[in-house]
């Protein structure tokens, strides 16, 4: 592998070229038109040369449309040797060992880079890494992208992408890590997001996507889940147990998502971050929770949740710190109300907890109902509202 880097490439980055090079089923649906698994037909000798001269039609369509490089790192792309390209990596292909070199991965992270990306990236099939976070690349992304059929990583975060969610990126057959996170993307979220069985790690937050989480929430093998800042209308759905078996990390904050949290979010033995903070959410915090042996880090804070803490909750083993200030909580149970004594970090401000300092007002307190959940979707109980929200 022969390439120079904007920074340090990451250990991982590394590690992952790696693997692409020496195992080929992370390459088994793709298929080179002169590979044997694509017909029988022998490669033509001058392969490679083929593969990185298509490598630099692309390259320097893209460095065409990159319209400022304060850091200068697109200097270096002139030519015919790609694999020198600061920010390019080479490698063998993983099916077709004629082919000794093909652009394998491009990590341009914290550039501040500024252009668009050109259909013309199409053309670098082989790419297994695609890293642009901290850009300023702007406008949609290419449907091209769709030929990137080996690709396992795509990073775009901080950026200035604007369109509809991308639905090119459910196309890529390969794809385990996305992360669209801190851009403009806006509309709906197509539910194939929430159904995929290849995506292990989900970061969409920050964007401007509305959607409801279907109730049909399909299996996924995600273990990093991150929705955040958004406007994802409507209930956590029951359905969220199919996360059982991976999912170790969920973030709604700020999502408007309403409703009860169901019971079944004490099933995902695995989690260990959990954060529905700054949503509108009602009912009490589900006793199944207390199940979660894995958890550290919790925080339902501003909600509109009643009832108690429930101390199996406070008495997970491995829970380091807990949120739950700005609800309208009446009860800490048993070892909840000191939690400092287990070496819990915890914030229980502006609730309505007797004998606690920094609490909401009775008149606050006394204007609450409680909401009882029961099961079904979104758990509220038929005939009471939940629309209005309580003072904060």
């Amino acid at each position: 592998m022969a390439s120079k880097s904007p920074s340090h490439p990451t250990l991982f980055l590394l590690l992952l070229l790696l693997l692409l090079t020496l195992n080929p089923t992370l390459a088994k649906n793709h298929h080179h038109p002169h590979s044997p698994a694509a017909g029988g037909r022998r490669a033509p000798k001058n392969a490679t040369a083929a593969r990185l001269r298509q490598a630099y039609d692309a390259l320097q369509s893209w460095k065409r449309v990159i319209y400022s490089d304060p850091r200068q790192l697109t200097s270096s792309w002139r030519g015919p040797d790609v694999c020198a390209y600061t920010g390019v990596f080479c490698a063998p292909h993983p099916n077709d060992t004629s082919i000794t070199a093909t652009v394998a991965g491009i990590d341009l992270n914290h550039g501040d880079l500024a252009g668009f990306l050109p259909e013309s990236l199409g053309l670098l099939p082989d790419l297994a890494l695609l890293h642009l976070n901290s850009n300023r690349f702007c406008g949609v992304l290419p449907s091209s992208l769709a030929n990137l059929s080996l690709l396992f990583e795509l990073d775009l975060s901080n950026n200035r992408f604007v369109g509809p969610f991308p639905a090119v990126v459910l196309a890529l057959p390969s794809l385990r890590y996305l992360d669209l996170r801190y851009n403009e993307f806006e509309g709906p979220v197509p539910s194939q997001l929430f159904n995929s069985n290849n995506l292990d790690a989900i970061f969409i937050n920050n964007n401007r996507l509305t959607s409801v989480i279907p109730s049909s929430l399909g299996s996924s093998s995600a273990s990093v889940v991150v929705f955040a800042n958004n406007n994802f209308s409507g209930c956590l759905p029951r359905s969220i147990v199919k996360f059982a078996d991976t999912l170790e990390e969920l973030l709604l904050i700020n999502s408007s998502i309403s409703g009860c949290l169901p019971v079944e979010l004490g099933f995902l033995y695995k989690l260990r971050v959990l954060d529905v903070s700054q949503n509108d959410i009602v009912g009490e915090i589900p006793y199944s929770l207390a199940g979660l042996a894995r958890l550290e880090q919790l925080n339902v804070g501003h909600n509109r949740l009643t009832g108690a803490v429930p101390e199996g909750i406070c008495a997970l083993p491995n829970l380091s710190n807990f949120t739950f200030s700005y609800n309208f909580l009446c009860e800490e149970e048993g070892i909840c109300g000191n939690l400092t004594a287990r070496g819990v970090a915890y914030d229980d401000r502006r609730n309505c907890l007797p004998e606690k300092p920094r609490q909401r007002s009775k008149k606050e307190c006394d204007a609450v109902e409680p909401v009882e959940c029961v099961e079904g979707e979104c758990g509220v109980k038929a005939g009471v509202s939940a629309s209005s929200p309580p003072p904060r």
